[in-house]
């Protein structure tokens, strides 16, 4: 590993080792830093002032450490958020949805950080602002709008809000006549609520100490929250729950779940004192999804073996799964994303051959087309309807190359209609830009899609810097979509390319299977075979490699920057579950349960704990010559808790070799999602962007092509 000699030399903080060891299935381990664990966490994520102050002292010490070592970018970090700024159309709104006598949209308005939702009437005329975002914000520190959902008679707004950062969200109502609030206030939701079909009242998850949505609640409006009707109790930890409506207002669907099991139960919207029916008990390894169709259910499901997924239906007056028929049969290689039904359509998003595509059915004829779509890489999005009885469904395209674009699409015609292109107000043009679509070998002779965006002038020799983004987990795919902000590397001459490893569905439900437990380990090997490639067809070098990913994509950095560090200059990972073996040995922890069929079960399993053990990054520190690293926490995210970077950072300085710096950045005031206004983030991904252009300028100065702040097309 070259020595990189653009940070100064300044000495890390060097917390305190306080060992304490575990031992599960006869193996100890000793963890000297598990004391920067707050024994409060539960309430210090409410409340932060409760934060040790020997704690904070610590973390506000690695604050004061990075803000040192990046000093010398804080021109380029103006520069930078300049730039991304000037790519946004401050003032930019959605395009308006119809519902009934109104169409209902969003906006910003100049220099506002969050958004409002306004209404105006159905075929056009003056806007109503129903919330305003930044006038709620005002004077938070943090603030995050939840589910925003106005009632079917039109006349109110029940709304959620999260001002701590660790989203326990508090949901109001507003009178759209006068823009007064109700009393009634609910605390610790999950962030939306389902309004009844009278429109009295509305039902929510309640979340517990431990940030797990244990309880489904019917609120009647005017009534205390502590008489709220309590309508199910999920007692297994493991699961996750939710409420939802659907959009002819008949049914609520309480839907529970953990990575690879689903239960849906049902209840009219019209009965909030009727008992859910259940529709198929969970069985472990079943999935399936409901989707409204008026007298029938779509149901998306993989039951008998249908690996990508089948449609079938059944009776909405017994959708019980002896009753369940097929409609779309499964087919290898073609993954159903998704499905939402109309009156006299069903419109299914689907992933064949690692790219989206959008299938209409007509539900008469059985009849079914293609919408056609052209690049090499792109990314859809079905965005569907507030209305059933209707011929209109709306969609969004993009690609890396290409802004997003919104169109309308008649179902019975066929026709297509642009209805916004996004706008940067500060320019591009998409022919100065090529996107890629890479196959990469991987180590057991699978293919791993990359998906590539540089500029047309950026030299393909090897000598290009590139910015490497992987994520991996949860059957999540990464899409090939356009975003503005990446134009600050490219526009540098970087590479900026997505590798599609295993862990994500990307290619298929298969791929995901092949990332997660006992194979894991795909999931880094790929991300490693992805850089090796891109090396091995000149697009970049390895000490110009900067790699990149988030929470369980911040995992994946620290698993390769253990397995292979002479294979990057540097390495950012944010908010990243990097303490794999202990966040899974407490089931205290709020999404430990959960998480377990992703992960495995090191408390119950010996083999779990040896399979997580072998590859979980902070087991996994050694005496190795490590890139310059980033990592980046918020303090009250209740996902990955601000305690795992903070230890990894702490381990990864006592044990590495060589000089290169491990720098560490939490956010006081924030969570997962990091800062809540969206210029705010800017000014977090322009400081993310100068860690990059930094490390890897120490590499372009020496061919004498680059300078920190400068253009390496010039």
């Amino acid at each position: 590993m070259t020595k990189i000699s653009v940070f100064p030399h300044v000495s890390p903080p060097t917390p305190e080792k306080r060992s304490v060891s575990d031992t599960h299935h006869g193996i100890t381990r000793t963890d000297d830093y598990a004391w920067l664990r707050a024994d409060n966490w539960q309430e210090m994520f409410r409340d932060p002032s409760l934060l040790d102050a020997g704690i904070r002292a610590e973390l506000e010490a690695e604050n004061a450490y990075q803000s040192k070592l990046m000093a010398d970018t804080a021109e380029l970090q103006k520069q930078l958020f300049k730039e991304m700024k000037g790519r946004i159309k401050e003032d930019d709104s959605s395009v308006p949805m119809k519902d009934g006598p109104y169409a209902y949209g969003s906006s910003f308005k100049l220099g506002g950080e969050q958004p409002r939702y306004f209404r105006m009437p159905r075929d056009g005329g003056a806007e109503q602002i129903l919330l305003d975002g930044d006038a709620e914000a005002a004077g938070k520190a943090y603030f995050r709008l939840g589910g925003v959902d106005h009632s079917a008679d039109h006349r109110k707004l029940l709304w959620a809000f999260d001002d701590k950062g660790s989203e326990f969200y508090k949901l109001r109502v507003r009178d759209l006549a006068d823009g007064k609030e109700l009393a009634d206030q609910i605390p610790d939701t999950g962030g939306s609520g389902v309004w009844n079909a009278g429109d009295d009242g509305f039902f929510y998850t309640r979340l517990d100490p431990n940030h797990r949505p244990s309880k489904v609640l019917f609120h009647a409006l005017g009534q205390s929250p502590e008489s709220d009707r309590l309508i199910y109790e999920e007692t297994d930890p493991g699961f996750f729950m939710n409420v939802d409506g659907t959009r002819n207002n008949e049914w609520i669907m309480i839907g529970i779940n953990d990575h690879e099991t689903s239960e849906y139960r049902l209840m009219r919207a019209g009965d909030p004192f009727a008992e859910p029916k259940l529709v198929s008990p969970r069985e472990i390894g079943l999935q399936y999804d409901l989707e409204e169709g008026g007298d029938i259910f779509f149901i998306l499901t993989n039951a008998d073996g249908a690996k990508d997924f089948k449609i079938m239906t059944a009776p909405a007056s017994d959708p019980v799964r002896a009753n369940w028929q097929e409609l779309v049969p499964h087919e290898p290689g073609r993954l159903i994303l998704s499905v939402i039904g109309f009156r006299d359509h069903m419109v299914r998003l689907e992933r064949k051959e690692g790219l989206p595509r959008i299938v209409v059915r007509d539900r008469n004829s059985g009849e079914e087309h293609l919408l056609s779509l052209d690049e090499e890489a792109f990314s859809l999005g079905l965005s569907g309807s507030y209305e059933y009885d209707t011929e209109i469904m709306r969609f969004s395209y993009s690609s890396m190359t290409t802004p997003a674009q919104v169109f309308d699409y008649n179902m019975r015609t066929r026709e297509r209609v642009l209805l916004k292109t996004q706008e940067v107000p500060s320019g591009h043009d998409p022919d100065h830009y090529v996107t890629r679509r890479l196959m990469a070998p991987a180590t057991d002779g699978e293919l791993v899609p990359i998906s590539l965006l540089h500029h047309r002038d950026t030299p393909l020799d090897g000598s290009a810097p590139c910015l490497l983004y992987g994520y991996g987990s949860y059957g999540i795919a990464v899409p090939a979509a356009f975003n503005t902000n990446w134009f600050s590397l490219v526009d540098r001459g970087f590479v900026f390319a997505i590798a599609h490893v295993r862990g994500g569905k990307d290619k298929g439900y298969g791929w995901y299977d092949d990332g997660k437990r006992a194979h894991k380990m795909n999931t880094f090997t790929d991300f490693i075979a992805c850089a090796r490639h891109l090396v091995a067809e000149r697009y970049t070098a390895h000490d110009r490699i900067v790699a990149h990913g988030g929470s369980a994509g911040g995992m994946l950095m620290g698993a390769v920057a253990n397995m292979a560090p002479d294979c990057f200059g540097g390495i950012v990972a944010e908010v990243p579950f990097v303490d794999v073996l202990t966040t899974m040995l407490d089931a205290s922890l709020p999404l430990t349960p959960p998480e377990w069929p992703e992960w495995g079960n090191p408390i119950a399993s010996a083999d779990d704990y040896r399979t997580i053990a072998a590859y979980s990054p902070y087991d996994n520190v050694a005496a190795l010559d490590y890139p310059p690293i980033l990592a980046l926490a918020g303090l009250t995210d209740p996902r990955v808790t601000y305690w795992e970077p903070a230890k990894w950072v702490a381990r990864l300085r006592d044990r590495k070799s060589g000089d290169n710096p491990v720098l560490f950045k939490i956010n006081m005031d924030s969570g997962h999602a990091g800062a809540s206004g969206r210029f705010s983030r800017l000014e977090e991904i322009a400081y993310t962007y100068s860690f990059a252009l930094k490390v890897t300028s120490f590499a372009l100065k020496v061919t004498g092509k680059a300078q920190l702040t400068g253009d390496i097309r010039q």
